[in-house]
């Protein structure tokens, strides 16, 4: 990648995150975020922050780690039958492109598709990656997934939407 990234860059990186999770890479999904970066799902519309509100999920570093390894263990009872997932994406549009701050926002339409066993799980949302260039490559810094129906009650969700 050149020294700053074109947009088509930055729709190649959100296609790519999706696609590591739908294969379930998830240390090389991890390594797609800064140390102090945020997986979010935010329980209500148009909420402000993770930190001073409830949220479906706010993951930092640790969080994503300790849920990375916990697929990973034979022993999860959760996730026996192991779960899969499918995401399938609108062509995402970059929202902020910032060569200067070397900072971009780039927002993409979803549905998402849970399976376990014989039980399928559909989300519908929009998600917002905040990206920036770290050591020459981009790199998250959040991750917002923002659900069409945040504010009923969700199962749990096993995966990474």
């Amino acid at each position: 990648m050149p020294t700053a990234p074109t947009r088509q860059d930055l729709i190649d990186f959100v296609v790519r995150e999706a696609r590591l999770l739908d294969e379930k890479r998830y240390e090389e999904w991890n390594a797609l975020f800064t140390d102090d970066a945020f997986y979010w799902v935010p329980l209500v519309p148009d909420q402000e922050d993770g930190i001073n509100h409830t949220s479906h999920l706010y993951e930092d570093k640790l969080l994503r780690d300790l849920r990375i390894e916990r697929l990973k263990s034979p022993r999860a009872f959760s996730q026996q039958p192991p779960s899969r997932c499918h995401h399938l994406l609108q062509t995402p549009t970059v929202e902020v492109f910032d060569e200067e701050a070397q900072r971009y926002v780039v927002r993409s339409e979803f549905h998402y598709t849970e399976s376990q066993g014989d039980e399928l799980a559909f989300y519908v949302g929009t998600f917002f990656h905040h990206l920036v260039l770290q050591d020459g490559a981009l790199r998250m810094t959040l991750k917002r997934v923002n659900l069409l129906n945040c504010d009923a009650a969700l199962p749990a969700v096993q995966l990474f939407i």
